[in-house]
C-alpha cells in the first residue's frame, strides 16, 4: 500500500473549487429537467455554518430520492458538460464497486490509499447518494440494515482483502469471490419499490445509515429519514453559488450531528480521504 499524501492549503482549495464546478453543472442540469436534489451531510452543514465548504472538508455530497436519481442518471450522458464532468456508477463503469454514484471531474485522477489496484475510472469526485424506500416497521428496517451491511461488505471486499491481515483478510478474500452482480441484483429488489409519493421513509441502502452517526437518535428513526427532507427544499448560498438543500436544515443537521454549530476540536479538522495520487484539471499533481 502506498503512503498517504496530503494537499497543501492551495491545493486543498483547488480541489474544493474543482468540485464546485461540478456542482454548478449538476445544478444546471437538474433545474433544466425539474429534478429534485439536496446538498447533504457536510455540504449542508457547510452551507449553513460557513456559507460554503467546511474549511477542512475535502468532498461534496448530494442526495436524491430514487426516482430523481434514476431520471438524472438517464439524462446525464447528454446533459452534463462533458468537458467538466461525467456520471459514474456500476452501470456506467463495470469495475465500479460502490452502492451510490459519483460525478467525476473530466481529465483528473484521484486514487485513494489502498485502492490503487481497483480498475474503475478515477478522478476528483462529488458523491451522489440515492435514497430508497425502507420498510415501514422498525424491525423491518433493522433486518434490511443487516442485509445491506453484508452487501456493502461484499462490494468493499476487493479493497478489504488487500488492506487487512489475519482473519479480516481471510473474511474479505472469501467475500470477494461473490460476484458483484449478485449484490446489485439484491439491491434492485429494494430500489424498484421506491416511489417519491409513497409513505415510506428512506435511506441510502449501501451506505452506513445516516442516523447512526448521532448516537442519541432513537432506534425508530436511526435507519431512515422522512422524504420531506429531500422534497421540501430551499436555496442556500454555497461559495457564492446558489444550490438547493433541505428546507428544515435544523432538524436534518441535528439528526446527523447533534449540536452542529459547535466546531470540532482542532485535531479533528482534517482531510478525511487520504490519497496516493491526484491530478488536477490543469495537469498539476498533488504532492
Amino acid at each position: 500500500m502506498l503512503k498517504a499524501k496530503e494537499l497543501s492549503p492551495a491545493q486543498f482549495r483547488k480541489m474544493q473549487l474543482t468540485e464546485l464546478d461540478m456542482l454548478v453543472d449538476f445544478d444546471r442540469v437538474c433545474r433544466k429537467n425539474d429534478i429534485n436534489y439536496v446538498l447533504f451531510g457536510g455540504s449542508l452543514l457547510g452551507a449553513v455554518r460557513h456559507k460554503g465548504y467546511i474549511p477542512w472538508d475535502d468532498d461534496a455530497d448530494i442526495a436524491m430520492l430514487r426516482q430523481d436519481y434514476d431520471k438524472f442518471k438517464a439524462i446525464a450522458p447528454k446533459e452534463l458538460t462533458s468537458t467538466i464532468c461525467y456520471f459514474q456508477d456500476h452501470d456506467t463503469d463495470p469495475f465500479y464497486r460502490w452502492g451510490y454514484g459519483k460525478l467525476r471531474r473530466t481529465g483528473t485522477e484521484y486514487i485513494r490509499v489502498g485502492q490503487e489496484h481497483l480498475k474503475c475510472k478515477t478522478g476528483i469526485f462529488v458523491d451522489v447518494f440515492p435514497m430508497d424506500d425502507v420498510p415501514i416497521s422498525t424491525v423491518g428496517q433493522i433486518f434490511q440494515n443487516l442485509h445491506c451491511t453484508i452487501l456493502r461488505k461484499i462490494l468493499y471486499s476487493e479493497v478489504g482483502r488487500i488492506n487487512n491481515t489475519g482473519f479480516l483478510k481471510l473474511w474479505y478474500t472469501l467475500l470477494a469471490k461473490i460476484p458483484v452482480s449478485f449484490v446489485y441484483s439484491q439491491l434492485r429488489l429494494y430500489t424498484k419499490k421506491s416511489k417519491n409519493n409513497s409513505k415510506n421513509r428512506v435511506r441510502c441502502l449501501l451506505f452506513p445509515a445516516t442516523g447512526t452517526l448521532y448516537r442519541k437518535n432513537p432506534i425508530n428513526v436511526r435507519y431512515s429519514m422522512p422524504k420531506s427532507w429531500f422534497l421540501d427544499r430551499s436555496e442556500y448560498d454555497f461559495e457564492g453559488k446558489i444550490f438547493y438543500s433541505s428546507k428544515d436544515y435544523d432538524t436534518v443537521l441535528t439528526y446527523i450531528y447533534g449540536d452542529y454549530m459547535k466546531l470540532p476540536p482542532e485535531n479533528k479538522r482534517q482531510q478525511h480521504s487520504p490519497f496516493s495520487k491526484i491530478v488536477f484539471p490543469d495537469g498539476t499533481k498533488g504532492e
